[in-house]
């Protein structure tokens, strides 16, 4: 259990990462609006993502495979978790419907297609000194982590439940 715990922190992690690069670089704001669930500098959607790649059977996650098996495992968390956000506590974190392709503004082809790279480049790349690196951390270090990020959770699901804004995570509700 601990081992997705940490998968899940570092690609949520990594993914908080490259969305405040990819929002500075097409919108030039250096804060931008977060597109994140938590308080901390966590992106659930990439960790949730990666979860679901690495839960892929063996043989999709090779080859030819991993990149489209990818995409649309990672496809699947986006829309599933955007819609559970806007349902379960009516927020929005990103609206493709101005894009060509997409699927009720969850989710549309050009970011599927980015998700199949970054699993391929996850899944070869990082993932295997990643699990080198979980496999060292000591349990108690994986309880104090959890308890911090389920207070994180349980603050920010309230304030989002209550507020029903993604600019609250700023303090700018």
């Amino acid at each position: 259990m601990a081992y997705w715990f940490w998968v899940f922190i570092f690609y949520s992690l990594v993914g908080c990462f490259l969305e405040r690069v990819y929002a500075r670089r097409t919108t030039g704001d250096p804060h931008p609006v977060r597109r994140c669930l938590l308080f901390l500098p966590l992106c659930p959607v990439y960790g949730l993502g990666a979860m679901a790649v690495l839960a892929l059977p063996a043989s999709m996650r090779e080859g030819l495979w991993l990149p489209v098996a990818g995409a649309a495992a990672a496809t699947a968390v986006e829309f599933l978790y955007h819609w559970a956000c806007e349902a379960m506590l009516g927020v929005k974190f990103w609206d493709y419907s101005h894009v060509r392709g997409n699927l009720q503004g969850r989710v549309c082809i050009l970011f599927s297609l980015a998700w199949g790279a970054l699993a391929s480049m996850a899944l070869l790349l990082i993932h295997p000194t990643l699990e080198a690196i979980i496999a060292r951390i000591p349990p108690l270090l994986t309880f104090l982590a959890l308890l911090v990020f389920t207070a994180d959770a349980v603050c920010t699901l309230r304030v989002l439940s209550v507020t029903h804004s993604v600019a609250a995570l700023r303090g700018k509700a």
